[in-house]
């Protein structure tokens, strides 16, 4: 992470390193969204709401979602903290407290130790080097066990997180692992949890919080970012967020972000 001059932290951010995000900004309207992640959703004052799958509503200050779950999310503050955990890196079966849960979760404290690193990563603004933070140790006081996964689809998912952006067909993954084309959807879903296409979708439209606070051209992001053509782009960021690309730029105009890549 590159360093810049100290200066007034913005009360709103994003923490990014290539497999877990921290995020404090606008939540937007409350639309379905389909996360690719581990996610959890933590009030920063008052209450949130939030319905898993089109169920009912809960009210409370911690909601946990599973990935790929369709939801809705709504908060009494204008702001709200999220916590997400990539879910491919991670194991599923051996997830820390409280991030095993799904829905409302009662855990004070990873409430209040969300709203502490918070407070801290406002405090020191662009003189805090996250590099020397372990981000799991920062939020769950341990490390999260990570997933065993077939070597050959591991290759196929470290080439599509290196470059999210690069065209990347089904056909064309399994003839680089050498296996069929049916036999490798199989093995990609049975080893990830969800069809391979559901999870490039989802890694394309998370390279996309990179750009959230630049001023760019939203024609031109879609092509960097991969997608064919507006509509396309637009398409898929709604079903992923909840939001149109165009809502989630304008609202992440006073978004500081601290981005950690996998060579930092």
């Amino acid at each position: 992470m590159h360093s810049t001059p100290a200066r007034r932290a913005s009360d709103r951010l994003m923490w990014i390193t290539p497999d877990r995000v921290f995020y404090v900004g606008l939540l937007g309207a409350p639309s379905v969204r389909t996360i690719g992640s581990v996610i959890a959703y933590v009030a920063v004052e008052g209450a949130i709401r939030v319905s898993i799958d089109g169920g009912e509503w809960q009210t409370t200050q911690l909601a946990v979602v599973p990935p790929y779950v369709p939801h809705r999310v709504t908060s009494e503050a204008r702001l709200i903290h999220v916590v997400q955990v990539e879910a491919e890196t991670v194991d599923m079966a051996h997830l820390p407290a409280p991030m095993a849960g799904c829905g409302a979760v009662d855990a004070p404290w990873f409430v209040e130790r969300v709203r502490q690193c918070h407070r801290e990563l406002c405090a020191q603004g662009r003189d805090i080097d996250l590099r020397a933070l372990d981000f799991d140790r920062v939020f769950f006081g341990q490390a999260i066990p990570s997933r065993q996964l077939d070597r050959r689809i591991r290759a196929v998912i470290d080439r599509i997180k290196a470059d999210p952006s690069a065209p990347s067909c089904a056909e064309t993954c399994a003839e680089q692992v050498h296996l069929s084309f049916s036999r490798f959807l199989h093995l990609f879903k049975q080893e990830v949890g969800v069809p391979f296409r559901s999870f490039r979708t989802w890694k394309r439209a998370r390279s996309l919080l990179h750009h959230v606070n630049r001023d760019s051209n939203l024609a031109h992001v879609a092509l960097d970012a991969g997608y064919p053509d507006s509509t396309h782009f637009s398409h898929s960021i709604r079903h992923v967020y909840g939001l149109k690309p165009k809502d989630i730029f304008a609202g992440s105009r006073r978004l500081a972000i601290y981005a950690q890549t996998a060579h930092a």
